[in-house]
């Protein structure tokens, strides 16, 4: 069963889903590329515990006061996914690292374009921070949500470290 609410930020309206014990998406709809389709047999509950913690350190987040998550998350995807995702957990809030050096972190440092399309398919956006993750050149450079969300986040990052 797949569980669903909506929760409003400062930066949009996120979608949150669940497995009904852990997190396993956080999107930022309408344009998120790789966000699932919401299903006839998929089930709104608001006041799921997983969902209240959420909406509370996304809250604190949003305000500058958490910078590293605390919540019960569960994906699924490819072993390589996985492993990006681990790496991406582990960039710290307010930093950022080329996909070259994220492909260099896993061992595997030739596989920037590979690590790029784990990135994007990432699916606890902000949580799991694929925000913090730019190009060679310092660029900002794909975006799940759109590039103009994941500057707000990178500045939201950067005013609150200061």
């Amino acid at each position: 069963m797949t569980y669903f609410t909506s929760f409003e930020t400062s930066l949009c309206t996120l979608l949150l889903t669940s497995n009904g014990e852990a997190l396993t998406g956080i999107y930022l709809p309408p344009d998120h590329r790789h966000a699932p389709t919401h299903q006839a047999n998929w089930q709104e509950s608001s006041n799921l515990p997983v969902f209240m913690a959420a909406k509370a350190q996304l809250t604190e987040y949003f305000a500058g006061t958490r910078a590293v998550f605390n919540l019960p998350l569960a994906t699924s995807g490819t072993d390589f996914q996985k492993t990006v995702w681990a790496e991406l957990a582990k960039i710290p809030y307010g930093q950022t690292l080329s996909y070259g050096e994220l492909a260099a972190r896993i061992g595997n440092p030739k596989a920037s374009r590979a690590v790029g399309l784990a990135n994007g398919k990432n699916p606890l956006s902000i949580v799991v921070p694929c925000h913090r993750v730019i190009g060679a050149s310092g660029k900002l450079t794909g975006y799940g949500g759109g590039l103009a969300r994941k500057e707000a986040l990178l500045a939201l990052e950067r005013f609150a470290t200061r």
